[in-house]
């Protein structure tokens, strides 16, 4: 059976001789808190041994007083590997609890997607394709922070641990393999800093596909009303979506001159974008932010797939005196330009060559020197 551990002494009995790896994963309530609330913590100090398999896990209480600074010299020691699946809201929640980040990680998540098995694996999904064990979802929703919990809630708890070392077994072998352990390492390491980051994203509209219709300046007020949300939501401890709606900060960001009233208008018509006690503060920060400030990263759209139709007569030397080279299948490609030329813009050559009235489609890449027009493979690109 599992242990149950519901005193910090219990808790360093059982970690007086740290294993060289441990499976790790956490239950955690974040439905009306920005902060993740810590409900309990799996432990898996060894692999299953198919006689006694739940003989290695431990259930961990964190909400006992003093649990969470016992779990501190696990998670901190540099000796001992910890295993997770999908990691990041997990390392959130070791951070507020503990003070400390679980490293060195090894997330098989990430490591399935390098190693071929498959992107964004569920760990159920997971554990499937690689043991042929398939394991049950009806706890998913449950109420973690109840005691006691239910026999059903730790069978699925100890069940999120119980298989990691077996997945960590096949798909390191898989990577060594491959020569792609650094890669593991490098997106686990990005993964450890940016959720040390004390400031959070620095570029939240970037996440956001609506982000990348907005102009210059709309996407500025947009970055400006996500960092407000992001600071209020962590000092009120709040869901950022009780504080604005992602939808509403864009309509509001695509408004170049939204006066008091018209961003009032705005909100009555979408109530459930901000809570009324919050409408304030949103409005102080929409009216305030009238200079441009620092440019953001730009959110950029995704040109789309379109077929590269073969220029005519471009088997010489192109169209307007300038050289293309051949691609693979009868698509045309723009030589290298000298240096020095400034890149002036790249669009989808549907509207560039309509822009040129001519019925080639090609991706248009195109310089400005001198305030001249460049025409490369078939479709002509005008200055801005």
């Amino acid at each position: 059976m599992t242990h149950w551990i519901d005193t910090p002494d219990a808790l360093r009995a059982h970690l007086a001789q740290p294993p060289a790896s441990v499976g790790l994963d956490t239950e955690f309530i974040r439905e009306r808190t920005y902060w993740p609330q810590l409900a309990l913590v799996q432990v898996a100090l060894g692999e299953a041994d198919p006689a006694a398999p739940d003989a290695h896990i431990l259930l961990v209480d964190p909400l006992v007083p003093g649990m969470c600074e016992a779990l501190v010299p696990l998670l901190a020691d540099p000796a001992v590997l910890k295993i997770m699946h999908s990691a990041s809201e997990d390392l959130v929640a070791f951070r507020h609890a503990c003070g400390v980040l679980p490293a060195p990680l090894f997330d098989t998540q990430v490591a399935a997607a390098l190693a071929g098995v498959g992107g964004g694996m569920g760990y159920q999904k997971l554990v499937q394709a690689s043991t042929g064990v398939t394991l049950t979802k009806g706890e998913t929703r449950s109420d973690w922070l109840r005691r006691p919990l239910s026999p059903a809630q730790l069978d699925y708890a100890a069940d999120d641990v119980r298989h990691l070392h077996a997945l960590h077994r096949q798909l390191d072998a898989a990577l060594q393999a491959q020569g792609r352990s650094g890669w593991l390492q490098e997106d686990v390491a990005r993964l450890l800093a940016t959720v040390a980051d004390e400031d959070g994203d620095r570029w939240p509209h970037l996440s956001l596909r609506s982000a990348q219709f907005l102009d210059g300046d709309g996407q500025r007020r947009l970055l400006r009303l996500l960092r407000w949300r992001e600071a209020y939501a962590r000092r009120s401890d709040r869901p950022r979506s009780w504080i604005l709606d992602n939808e509403l900060a864009v309509a509001i960001a695509r408004q170049p001159a939204l006066g008091r009233g018209g961003l009032q208008q705005l909100l009555d018509a979408t109530p459930e974008g901000t809570a009324q006690p919050r409408r304030r503060a949103v409005r102080g920060v929409v009216l305030a932010a009238g200079g441009r400030g620092r440019r953001p990263a730009r959110a950029r759209r995704r040109p789309r797939q379109e077929t590269v139709a073969r220029v005519a007569g471009s088997s010489g030397g192109g169209i307007g005196g300038t050289r293309a080279a051949r691609g693979p299948a009868g698509f045309t490609t723009p030589a290298r330009e000298p240096a020095g030329r400034r890149r002036l813009d790249r669009r989808p050559g549907r509207l560039a060559a309509r822009r040129a009235g001519t019925a080639a489609i090609a991706p248009a890449r195109c310089w400005r020197r001198g305030g001249g027009i460049r025409i490369i493979a078939g479709a002509a690109c005008m200055g801005r």
